[in-house]
């Protein structure tokens, strides 16, 4: 996952750029081999700058780690809020299950830094939560708020249904060995997404249960 687009090689470096490219290398290196065993000088040989650079635009190693991580989860609260305005109906939580599977695959490397570091770091995990859990988490009970006044979902804590409908989706797409694998075909895809969509509407219980 790269948390910027690039400039075109051609184009002279900007501080932006500069700060970007950090960014990315730190993501990569927290991911491969954790945030304690990176040293600034890893970061900054992966991000062909040099080691005071680092200092010029973060005030420590930790100060990265929060960026990375707040960084890269407003642009998973971004892709969200898309999929939630374009959803076809309340019905269609498949569709947006498979695309947010494949989005959270794709980010990977994100998740892992996430799930790894947060519970170290006790300011990166506030951070997380002040900044993006908690808006996602908004954002998703008003909208299964507004099903349940238009009678699609049945009455129930609008809190608690974003909060299950949120986890789902984050711990599908954390790991190719929980639910996703890599390898998987469309087809498979499909079928995980609509098996986690059929159980997110109706529950797992028989009708006569």
């Amino acid at each position: 996952m790269q948390l910027f687009h690039r400039r075109p090689a051609d184009e002279i470096p900007t501080e932006e750029d500069t700060r970007t490219r950090i960014l990315n290398a730190a993501l990569k290196l927290f991911a491969r081999q954790g945030y304690d065993a990176t040293t600034t000088k890893d970061l900054a040989a992966a991000a062909g700058v040099a080691e005071g650079t680092l200092f010029r635009h973060f005030v420590n190693k930790k100060a990265i780690l929060v960026e990375v991580a707040t960084k890269g989860w407003v642009d998973i609260l971004t892709d969200l809020l898309t999929e939630l305005s374009e959803m076809g109906s309340y019905k269609a939580v498949a569709q947006v299950m498979r695309r947010r599977m494949l989005r959270m695959w794709e980010s990977s490397d994100l998740m892992r830094v996430c799930f790894m570091e947060a519970q170290f770091h006790p300011e990166l995990r506030d951070r997380i939560q002040l900044e993006v859990i908690t808006k996602m988490t908004d954002v998703a009970e008003a909208f299964f708020q507004t099903a349940m006044d238009r009678g699609i979902y049945r009455r129930t804590n609008p809190k608690i249904v974003a909060q299950v409908f949120l986890g789902m989706f984050a711990i599908a797409g954390f790991s190719d060995r929980t639910i996703i694998n890599p390898n998987a075909s469309p087809r498979e895809m499909q079928e995980m997404a609509e098996g986690i969509a059929d159980i997110f509407l109706h529950g797992v219980l028989a009708n006569d249960a």
